[in-house]
This record gives C-alpha cells, structure tokens and sequence, in this order.
C-alpha cells in the first residue's frame, strides 16, 4: 500500500512538472517567439495623442496577430505597465520578431530613424508643407518658429534670406523631432556644408554664403542644365563686377508671383519691387528659391568668360545663348521671340 502511494505521489509530481515544463515552454514561446509576421518590415508611428489601445489597433492594422499571441501581448502590456511608458516616435515590426523585443522597444522609446528629404523649392510655406507631411510636427509649427524674427535674427536670417538656410538633400532623423529641433539640425547642416573651403571661394568673390545662396537661387530658375550653371554664374558675376543690373528674368517672375510666365512682358519689367534686377542693380534682398549644392558649387566654381547676355535657346531646349555685346544678344533674343509668336505664346 506505502509503495502505491508513493508511486501515485512521483506520477503526480511528474505530471505537475511536466505541466509547468508545458506552461514555461508556451509562455517562453509566446514571450520570445516569433509573433509577428509581416511581409516586411512595418512601422508604427505613435503620435502625442496616442493611447494604448490606439497603439494596439496601428499594431493590429500592420503586423497582426494570431488570437493566442494578442491575448499575450495585451496581458504583457498590461503587466509591464506600458500606459506608463508611451514614447512618440517611429517603431520598426520585422518578420519573425517576438513580442518581447518588439514591446522593450516600445517602452524604451527605441525608434527607427527615417529619412528626412528637404527639396529645393520657391516657397518657405511649401517648405513647411513638405516637411510637416514627413514628420510628427505640423508645418504650422514650422511657420510659427520661422516667422519668429527675434530668433531667426539671432541665426542671422530674416524672412528674405532665411532661404539660404537650408541645404536640399535626405538628413536621417527620428520621425518625432520638434520643429525646433528641425531648424537646429539645418543649421548644423548649413555650418558642414559651408566648410572652410567654401567659405574662402565665397570671400573670393566679395560675396556671403547668403548672397552666394541668392545668385544660385536665380542660376538655377535660369537653367536646369548642369553643364550651364557655372556658365550662367559667370555671366551674372561679371555683370555685378562691372555694376550691371542683373535683368534676371526668373526675378521678375518672383517679384510677380508667377513661375509660370514664358514671357515677360514690359508691363513685368516696371513692377516695383527689390526683387525687380531690371529696376534695381544688385542682388534681391534674398534668394528667389531654395538653391540646391549643385547650384550653389556652380556659383562657388563659376566659368571665367567675357559673357555679358543670355537668352533661351529658340528650340525651347531649356538651354541658352550667350553673347558678349548687346547687338549680338538682340539677334538672339529676336530668334527666340519670333518662335514664341510662332507657337502663341504672350503670357
């Protein structure tokens, strides 16, 4: 009868650990298995007005799953108390992760950087756009930091040249920065790519990397063509070195508010305004479009030659024709003319 019972008591310890064996096998698997199952890496992005569940339902819409694995993933949430512990940003799903690598992110706050794209536009409130649809911050807030004059002052910009500031390229950043962060980290990026040996082509030619920025800016409405920029940086150096108004067309079309113009009419050409170069020798009081570092390096490494005019090529190439002297220019400038009365283009 002692050895029944015994045996009884070992199959029952047996069984109970067994049991726990099971139990431990499935919550380890559940823990640290592989859960989650996307086609590829996924990105949950959690905003400041974010909750738990709405956190569950982002979670759910792209890297769901299966009954048993939500069941413990909730339970898991709950038990490390993550309402507590909610960060903003950009958080990564990989295929076969686990819900324990995936939550210790979540409450660490470790995001995934992203790829922050600034383009060369001719609006700052584009900018502000462009930038607000890519990161948490909304281009409201952009506009409201950057109409702060006291603190783009202290950066030594204002409204006008605050163009010059930015650098077109993709910055890797963390999707939640402030848009004060934002302006910080342009800033930073304008003081690398103004290195020393920028600065000294700059201060060659009498020029601030701002008026350097403004000269790109007209450079790059004139031509889109690479091998040209430097050519008409030139053109337009010369014409400031000699005290010439520089009669930029795309100035013009800025001061007018219409990029769209093909032809400038004389009516254009008497708007007052200091973006108006037939009116005003000089540079504008700023930079007429965000100019890219292709455009600014063709400034910086303009073509030496005694052009003094230009006017588009009449194949509509985009391209130009250069003259030294004005009779010449007035022979191009007729041709390009005559087609686009040719094609009936007035406007």
């Amino acid at each position: 009868m002692e050895k029944k019972k015994k045996r009884n008591l070992l199959v029952l310890a047996t069984g109970i650990l067994l049991l726990a064996a099971i139990g431990a096998g499935t919550l380890a698997y559940l823990w640290f298995g592989p859960q989650f199952h996307p086609d590829r890496t996924v990105y949950i992005y959690i905003d400041t007005d974010d909750t738990v569940d709405s956190i569950y339902n982002k979670i759910e819409t792209q890297a769901p799953l299966n009954t048993f694995a939500r069941t413990g993933f909730r339970w898991m949430v709950h038990y490390r108390h993550y309402e507590q512990h909610v960060h903003t940003g950009r958080y990564a799903i990989r295929p076969g992760e686990s819900i324990y690598h995936v939550l210790s992110r979540l409450l660490r706050g470790y995001q995934e950087p992203m790829n922050l794209v600034v383009g060369s536009v001719r609006q700052l409130d584009r900018l502000a756009q462009h930038i607000g649809r890519q990161l948490m911050t909304d281009s409201a807030d952009i506009a409201t930091l950057w109409a702060d004059s006291a603190r783009m002052a202290a950066w030594g910009y204002n409204r006008q040249t605050l163009p010059a500031l930015f650098i077109p390229n993709t910055y890797e950043v963390y999707w939640d920065m402030s848009a004060k962060d934002f302006l910080q980290r342009m800033v930073k990026e304008h003081e690398r790519f103004w290195n020393k040996e920028r600065r000294d082509k700059a201060q060659a030619l009498g020029m601030t990397p701002t008026e350097i920025a403004t000269l790109a800016s007209i450079v790059e409405e004139e031509t889109n063509d690479k091998a040209e920029k430097p050519i008409v940086a030139g053109l337009y150096i010369n014409r400031l070195h000699q005290g010439m108004p520089l009669q930029a067309d795309p100035t013009v079309r800025f001061a007018v508010g219409d990029f769209g113009k093909q032809r400038i009419t004389y009516a254009d050409l008497s708007i007052e305004s200091p973006y108006n170069t037939y009116l005003h020798t000089g540079l504008p009081p700023g930079p007429i479009r965000i100019a890219t570092p292709e455009g600014l390096d063709a400034v910086l490494n303009y073509t030496r030659h005694n052009y003094l005019y230009m006017c588009a090529k009449e194949d509509f190439s985009g391209r130009h024709n250069f003259a030294s002297n004005y009779g010449e220019h007035l022979r191009n400038a007729r041709r390009y003319q005559q087609e686009l009365n040719k094609r009936k283009i007035f406007r």
